[in-house]
């Protein structure tokens, strides 16, 4: 008297609900689920994190750059170093060890360009880390300006990643 047990359905005298749902065998339409009915639709509370991830950023993509041999091996070492110091907030490896830099040019005026790529393209760090590597890579001196293009092709895989990544990770 007075307890009730909400995990199973009332009873009824229809003796339908002790039929299998033969609807997709058969063809026929099927009598609706009580359970689905009452079902109330999910509902996001205020504040919580959205059940999709971000979307990717947009790809955006430059004109190559007219790579000087002599810029970029002056400056490529810093540039690699500066980018060095750019994490993924999920991942305890540097985005450069992790091999998301694809390809890093520099012009004769000081212009550099960067090629990366993110481990998915619903990346919780999609938005910030291009930036992030923008910046790092304008820091550097020497360096006029600097443009990234975020690619997707050829697609990021775990063996990308620098051995001294993978021996971070447990990998190895």
């Amino acid at each position: 008297m007075g307890i009730f047990n909400l995990n199973t359905l009332p009873d009824t005298d229809d003796d339908d609900d002790d039929r299998l749902d033969t609807s997709a065998l058969t063809g026929e339409p099927s009598t609706p689920d009580v359970a689905t009915e009452m079902t109330p639709p999910r509902v996001e509370a205020p504040g919580a994190l959205p059940s999709q991830p971000p979307a990717p950023p947009p790809a955006t993509t430059h004109d190559p750059i007219d790579s000087d041999p002599l810029k970029t091996l002056e400056l490529k070492p810093k540039l690699i170093e500066a980018l060095s110091t750019v994490y993924d907030p999920e991942i305890p490896v540097n985005i450069y060890e992790m091999g998301l830099i694809y390809d890093i040019d520099v012009d004769a005026e000081g212009l550099v360009g960067v090629r990366m790529t993110l481990t998915s393209p619903g990346c919780p760090a999609a938005q910030s880390l291009p930036g992030e590597v923008k910046a790092k890579a304008k820091s550097v001196p020497g360096v006029t300006d600097a443009w990234v293009d975020v690619v997707w092709e050829p697609t990021w895989e775990m063996s990308k990643m620098s051995d001294a990544a993978k021996l971070q990770l447990g990998l190895l």
